[in-house]
């Protein structure tokens, strides 16, 4: 059946501020549902479980970064109808799936050794059977982004999700042991490729024609330079510790990244996911691509700067009541890492425009200087300071190469930096205003769960009403946003 690439009649803000509200109603329900699930396999699982099968999504993102073909990010930047070449992605993809396989399922032992630990054999090679699952998904669900069609991408990433966590949910308390993250993430994958020939009714063909791949990797070359790169950095410091620390140690470092980075992390993939094929759709309107970033920026300041100061302030009562005592070394590191996630989060608003535009270079080549900041700063800091040092050193090396990101997102939309920080000073102010509220709400934090539960609460609804505040009597602009956006939504 074929299915239309062009843009609907429905004016593009109205797709974007709906497909900003089944993003954003995705991430929160998967990330709800994610968030209970680390918590019952934290409590029943030990930091050297976590540690084993970090490995093992370090070396399965390692193969699967170092091949990627970057195909969807060059099919949703086209303008043209894409369908006659989603064929040729899905051979590739079967292709690329089962030599990945082979070569992770072969690599275990090399990997162990590096790791100094062979327990992750097993681990690794049952892990690999991903890589084949993977390249079967139905590759028409690029249209999901591509026409802002995030309702159906809701329900394809639910289907991960549920599944991830009610596998989980059965055998935790069965197997207690590093299996449990094994079998969910299998199951999780396997669920996902079946439903995405339910949820899509493209139906791919094993044909293949050069031509169409060589068009695809023109592009998608960058993206697979970016994304080898963007690996070394997001999963660099954590084969560093697992090297040169130990594997229980790594496992507190993830733990860590993983509770810091929840929130400021899904915002961004929020931000990024909607914001991706709208900047497309207007790249050569320069005043509505300034509009739409300084929009997107504005959001995404809105969302991540409270969840940073709220993070910080509550890491030590959140993994003592929640986690547990074994979890509690992780919290200066956790708390360092809050804040390499919103600055990440606010560099994601700019990785987009960089290849909407067409120009993915640039992405690249500050990603390389993110990448060398890294490498300069990782070792001596580990050393001296432990996780805590690694943490450091990943938030100064995402600060650094931001200013670089920041200054090309505003000459390309043609913005000035003044407009640049403005835009982000509202939620800056609201954000330290709340957090001294809640740093002063602490003392009423007791033993129990719900006490928690009461000061985070307050601490939102506090960070609302002086957001509210802002927008009413110095015309942040927040209030007309959020209004506009309830009423499309509505509408629609």
């Amino acid at each position: 059946m074929k299915q239309s690439s062009t843009i609907a009649e429905e004016p593009l803000k109205n797709k974007v501020v709906k497909g900003a509200f089944w993003v954003f109603t995705s991430q929160i329900a998967t990330q709800l549902l994610a968030f209970a699930k680390n918590i019952i396999i934290a409590r029943v699982l030990s930091p050297n479980d976590f540690g084993l099968f970090g490995v093992a999504l370090i070396a399965l993102s390692l193969f699967d970064v170092s091949f990627r073909t970057g195909f969807n990010a060059a099919l949703i930047q086209k303008k043209e109808n894409i369908e006659e070449y989603l064929d040729t992605a899905f051979v590739i993809n079967i292709i690329r799936g089962f030599i990945l396989f082979v070569l992770l399922l072969f690599s275990a032992p090399v990997i162990s050794i590096f790791f100094k630990n062979e327990a992750v054999i097993p681990v690794i090679r049952v892990i690999s059977f991903n890589f084949l699952i993977n390249g079967f998904v139905n590759p028409g669900t690029v249209y999901f982004v591509k026409e802002l069609n995030f309702k159906k991408q809701f329900y394809w990433d639910a289907s991960k999700i549920i599944t991830d966590v009610v596998v989980v949910i059965s055998i935790v308390f069965l197997l207690r042991n590093v299996w449990v993250l094994v079998v969910s993430s299998i199951s999780s994958y396997l669920v996902r490729m079946v439903v995405s020939y339910f949820i899509n009714s493209f139906r791919p063909k094993f044909r293949f024609k050069k031509e169409y791949a060589l068009d695809l990797f023109k592009f998608g070359k960058w993206v697979l330079f970016s994304n080898v790169l963007v690996y070394l950095i997001t999963q660099g410091d954590s084969a560093f510790v697992g090297r040169t620390l130990e594997i229980s140690i790594l496992g507190l470092y993830k733990m860590a990244y993983t509770f810091s980075n929840i929130p400021t992390t899904q915002i961004s993939n929020v931000i990024a996911k909607v914001s991706y094929p709208a900047y497309s759709k207007i790249q050569d309107n320069i005043q509505r691509l300034r509009d739409a970033y300084l929009r997107i920026l504005q959001i995404t300041t809105l969302l991540s700067i409270p969840f940073t100061g709220f993070i910080f302030i509550l890491a030590p009562d959140f993994t003592r009541l929640f986690l547990g005592a074994k979890w509690m070394p992780m919290v200066p590191a956790m708390q360092i890492l809050v804040f390499a996630g919103l600055i990440r989060s606010i560099a994601a608003t700019t990785g987009v425009l960089f290849y909407a535009v067409g120009k993915p270079k640039i992405d690249t080549v500050w990603q390389i200087i993110r990448l060398c900041v890294l490498a300069i700063l990782i070792y001596p800091f580990t050393i001296k300071w432990g996780i805590s040092g690694t943490s450091i050193a990943v938030f100064l090396s995402i600060f650094i190469s931001n200013i670089g990101f920041s200054l090309m997102a505003i000459k390309i939309a043609e913005c000035t930096v003044k407009k640049f920080l403005a835009t982000m000073i509202p939620p800056l102010v609201s954000g330290i205003i709340s957090v001294l509220i809640v740093f002063g709400l602490k003392n009423f934090i007791g033993e129990e769960i719900r006490d928690f539960i009461v000061v985070a609460f307050v601490g939102v609804l506090i960070y609302i009403f002086i957001t509210f505040l802002a927008g009413k009597y110095f015309n942040s602009g927040y209030l007309g946003l959020i209004k506009e956006s309830i009423k499309t939504v509505k509408r629609n």
